[in-house]
């Protein structure tokens, strides 16, 4: 597959695939109602991490999403002693907006204090990463009010004329507030959930309408579209999937994961990859960024370059099926 460009201004060519690195940083806890829970994705080995982002950039990976919040730091960390002696050949993107504390490893949001952090924030992530200019810094709070976003997004612009960053964006599931973002100057995408089972189609038609790239998180629904999973599955206390564990939800995500597998899996792909040939026919403009916590998930992820996107009568055939066991378990709920 040909490399895409990252928005219509950030300049840049990236893989249709990156690789998300929230799964590298480690446990860490968000602050919520006054409790930290857990936001990552359990204990890793960093010397693994590191072997696992030199497999991406061997299989053709050059573009990778990371943030201050993964392990409050330590994400960008691995991420620029990773790429620190390949650094031109690769895309960095990370993101602002909450305030971290390294030593307790606790995450909490302060959306008031976002414009008079942010270039302290800027800085330490690129001290963090090892590196002179970020190449995509994405805002973070994802339900900022829109009517807050454009004093941030004047820093932003001031950043990238003074050279600190190249393009911004904002990761966010909410509509309005990507639509307050979408038509500055030096933006260049917006982040959200897009997965076989989540499509989300008004964000992918107003990145379509601004000329902006579409990073796509979650794109195998956190684990589920690789097919591993059970209703039985748990997850570790410092795991956020634990969550899973007590959402009726669950149960009826891995049905459609197992109705699915079929349609994922056809030309010898595995289901994780035929999950990222769906958001590839879904957008030419979709940039998925699956985690990947060891060297095999890697290469397995990157070698769905090769087989490129479903067919659009596949892509259909996935849509209808999942629409058709959304409506059977509304109807259930109902009864």
């Amino acid at each position: 597959m040909e490399h895409r460009e990252l928005g219509r201004h950030g300049g840049m060519k990236v893989s249709p695939l990156g690789m998300g690195c929230w799964a590298i940083g480690g446990p860490w806890s968000l602050l919520r109602e006054g409790e930290p829970r857990p936001a990552g994705w359990g204990k890793v080995d960093d010397a693994e991490s590191i072997r696992t982002i030199h497999a991406a950039i061997d299989a053709g990976i050059t573009f990778f999403d990371t943030a201050a919040n993964y392990g409050c730091g330590h994400s960008e960390r691995i991420l620029g002693k990773a790429v620190k002696n390949c650094r031109g050949k690769v895309v960095i993107a990370t993101k602002f907006g909450h305030i971290i504390n390294e030593v307790t490893k606790i995450v909490r949001g302060d959306e008031d204090a976002i414009c008079a952090n942010l270039r302290h924030d800027c800085e330490s992530s690129l001290r963090r990463l090892g590196t002179e200019t970020i190449d995509l810094y994405q805002l973070h709070a994802g339900s900022l009010e829109p009517d807050k976003a454009p004093p941030i997004r004047e820093i932003l612009e001031e950043l990238v004329k003074e050279g600190k960053i190249r393009a911004y964006g904002w990761s966010t599931d909410h509509l309005d507030r990507a639509q307050a973002f979408a038509d500055g100057e030096s933006c260049a995408s917006i982040q959200f959930s897009l997965s076989a089972i989540n499509n989300n189609a008004d964000m992918v038609e107003l990145c379509a309408k601004h000329d902006l790239a579409c990073i796509n998180k979650k794109p195998l629904a956190s684990g589920i579209l690789t097919g591993k999973f059970t209703p039985e599955s748990t997850f570790p206390e410092d795991d956020m999937r634990r969550a899973f564990n007590f959402l009726p939800q669950f149960s009826e995500m891995l049905k459609m994961a197992e109705e699915l597998r079929d349609l994922l899996t056809s030309g010898g792909r595995t289901m994780a990859q035929g999950a990222l040939a769906w958001i590839w026919a879904r957008s030419d403009r979709s940039i998925p960024i699956p985690g990947a916590r060891n060297e095999k998930q890697a290469r397995e992820n990157a070698a769905a370059m090769s087989f490129g996107p479903l067919t659009p009568s596949q892509y259909e055939e996935v849509n209808d099926l999942v629409g058709q066991m959304r409506g059977e378990f509304e109807n259930r709920a109902e009864a």
